[in-house]
């Protein structure tokens, strides 16, 4: 069962913004005006797809035919049929990205995380039946073998917030999206990653942007001096691998169930943001001992 209260403040705040988007791009915004008004606005669009990231249902079209057309018509009395509702998702992708960029990331606190994870978009055995996406999917590695999808980057604060994030296919480099200046661009601080960051020329770049990147060492590679407050936050780097299991398994970002790449971005999207409205997130917390060391537990 979704709480009432929460359905009603993610829409109103999803609806004030759907109201300035409109006052702000009505002017430039390029494509054909209907004549007819439609029959659901782009706000209830967008809560609903977002109260399906948050209700625990697995199936999409489940939530929506029997549990939001059945149980949630005071809410949303205009609904119309799921092939149209699927179309509508589309078409509203675009605010729903702004509204994630602009009202759903938190701030920087000096202490960040960075990380990939891969997102499949089908079983290994039916890579080259997939049709879907088909020259825009790649085969990359990870940690637990070979996949066919996307990676998605992200960046989090010691709250558990999300900073920033970025999708790339699945063959790129994990450091690529760090040499880009606008995905750090609120960044400051230490930044800590796991060992497949290493890059010396990385460092440096991110060293002229007050940005100190903070990774352990590999087995032959020769020790180096490192503060006890960079190990300790070091050792607790595990927190973003909360943070990407739980967008993959609750918010469920991930699954092989998409029909277009417009579909994977909107629930991508719209996974990210039901994120945002966790009333718990992990997080480290902190306490001052002796000598100004930084201890987190």
């Amino acid at each position: 069962m979704i709480d009432l209260n929460k359905v009603n403040d993610i829409f109103c705040l999803v609806d004030e913004f759907c109201k300035d988007f409109d006052r702000s791009t009505s002017g430039f915004l390029l494509g054909r005006v209907s004549k007819r008004p439609p029959v659901m606005s782009n706000s209830e669009v967008i809560s609903i797809c977002l109260l399906f990231h948050l209700s625990g249902f697995r199936c999409f079209k489940h939530f929506y035919m029997f549990y939001l057309q059945k149980h949630m018509k005071s809410e949303f009395p205009r609904t119309v049929s799921y092939n149209r509702f699927v179309e509508l998702s589309q078409s509203v992708l675009m605010p729903m990205t702004i509204f994630l960029k602009t009202c759903c990331l938190g701030r920087c606190s000096g202490i960040s995380f960075v990380d990939s994870t891969p997102i499949r978009v089908c079983n290994n055995k039916r890579i080259k039946r997939n049709k879907v996406f088909k020259g825009i999917a790649e085969v990359g590695k990870s940690t637990m073998g070979w996949f066919y999808g996307f990676k998605l980057h992200i960046v989090i604060n010691d709250k558990g917030e999300i900073l920033n994030f970025a999708i790339t296919q699945a063959n790129v480099d994990d450091r690529e999206p760090l040499k880009n200046e606008g995905f750090l661009k609120a960044v400051f601080g230490k930044l800590f990653a796991d060992k497949g960051y290493i890059s010396q020329k990385l460092t440096d770049i991110l060293f002229v942007n007050d940005i100190h990147l903070v990774t352990s060492i590999r087995n032959n590679m020769k020790n180096s001096l490192m503060t006890m407050s960079d190990k300790i936050l070091l050792r607790k780097r595990s927190v973003i691998e909360t943070v990407n299991d739980e967008l993959k398994n609750i918010c469920q970002i991930e699954h092989s169930r998409h029909r277009s790449f417009a579909n994977f971005v909107s629930n991508l999207v719209a996974g990210l943001i039901a994120y945002a409205f966790f009333p718990k997130k992990p997080a480290i917390k902190y306490q001052t001992v002796k000598n100004n060391q930084l201890s987190a537990f």
